[in-house]
């Protein structure tokens, strides 16, 4: 291990607040007796400053633990609101916040924990406009978010604002966590140069999530994050941690600082760095959405533009098939009703429905994840390969 390495295992990142109450120590009182810990280590977490990315699966995870281990302020940036399916892993946001924004159910959940918490909200998405800007108020930056142009906005962010970055992921039955921290060790650009193609990165709405996940990689990053404001203990810095929960292992992952790695000075596009195709105005639908229209009897023009051997083999009753290239030559579509575009993931959708925003249709989305992620979620289909 690297001597700048050794330095930053003893050197706390804040420095310790006012005396604790009466009340404070009271409340503390399990942590405070910690080998290491005291009183010091209190009074840093209460002088802290930390901003949150996402108050969804490990956003809610995170900031409520942070909030009951005594940090001080608390800064949420999410512009998303609380959807039913939700709940199976968003322990912070229950029935009744149902439309409300993620971040007003988060600080309330929080408060509940510690009303001397101080939430700031930041009812916005973290972009290279906004976070920057939000960031200069803050000791260290957590990312709970889940795609790949916030993860690479967030360590560039972090890298020119002098600040460390606790990182997580999860997919699926797996997770992963790490802490960046340019100067002192690696960045997130060291681990990843460069992203997936943006037609293989999955997201939780596409993939998939083990709820457990989140509590599980949610915990690692707020340990992360205390272990860095008090100086005890040995950060995820240069090692990231991966955890399969199917068989309940985990693995540890060395990285180094890499000469390869290009110098951040400045923010970029990052959708277009990531291959995000840019939809314009185009919604998403997704495979659970389209499910409860359907079976609620709702009046839908489903557009599959898959080629006919594809419509052949699986394919949504009542859907109308029109091959992405003979949409392109001009063939007319039925108006009327909304129309819902699908293919077999849902590239060729979103082509289809931007042609189709473009020629004048106004009541036009994309089924998101395509016809895999709607048979994922139990949508009834019917096909030569159906069994």
């Amino acid at each position: 291990m690297s001597s700048t390495t050794d330095r930053l295992l003893t050197a706390p990142l804040v420095e310790p607040g006012p005396a604790l109450t009466p009340e404070r120590i009271d409340r503390y009182s399990r942590q405070l007796m910690l080998p290491g810990f005291g009183d010091l280590a209190q009074r840093r977490l209460a002088a802290a400053r930390v901003l949150v990315i996402g108050a969804g699966g490990l956003g809610t995870a995170v900031a409520p633990v942070l909030a009951a281990a005594g940090v001080g302020t608390i800064g949420l940036i999410d512009d998303d609101v609380v959807e039913l399916s939700n709940l199976h892993r968003q322990l912070a946001h229950g029935v009744a916040d149902l439309g409300r924004p993620k971040i007003d159910s988060l600080a309330d959940a929080i408060a509940a924990i510690d009303p001397g918490c101080r939430v700031i909200r930041h009812p916005e998405r973290a972009t290279a406009a906004t976070l920057p800007g939000i960031l200069a108020g803050y000791d260290l930056l957590v990312d709970g978010s889940d795609n790949f142009p916030t993860r690479y906005l967030a360590n560039d962010a972090a890298v020119l604002a002098g600040v460390p970055l606790v990182w997580g992921a999860i997919l699926r039955f797996h997770g992963q966590a790490g802490v960046a921290w340019h100067g002192h060790g690696p960045t997130y650009r060291d681990l990843f140069p460069s992203p997936p193609p943006a037609d293989e990165a999955l997201s939780c709405e596409l993939g998939g999530v083990l709820p457990t996940l989140c509590t599980a990689i949610g915990s690692l990053l707020a340990t992360e994050v205390i272990k860095l404001v008090t100086g005890i203990g040995e950060p995820l810095l240069g090692r990231v941690l991966t955890y399969d929960a199917l068989t309940a292992r985990t693995r540890e992952i060395p990285y180094a600082v890499s000469p390869e790695t290009p110098e951040i000075t400045e923010l970029i596009d990052y959708d277009l760095f990531c291959g995000v195709p840019d939809d314009g105005d185009l919604t998403a639908l997704s495979a659970a959405a389209l499910a409860r229209r359907l079976r609620a009897g709702e009046r839908i023009t489903l557009l599959d533009v898959r080629e006919p051997e594809e419509v052949a083999a699986r394919r949504i009753p009542g859907s109308i098939p029109v091959p992405l290239g003979d949409l392109r030559a001009g063939m007319p579509v039925p108006g009327g009703d909304p129309i819902v575009v699908v293919c077999e993931r849902d590239p060729r959708a979103r082509s289809a429905a931007r042609l189709l925003a473009e020629r004048g249709h106004a009541d036009v989305v994309f089924l998101a994840g395509g016809i895999q992620s709607y048979v994922a979620v139990g949508g009834e289909v019917e096909g030569d390969d159906i069994v």
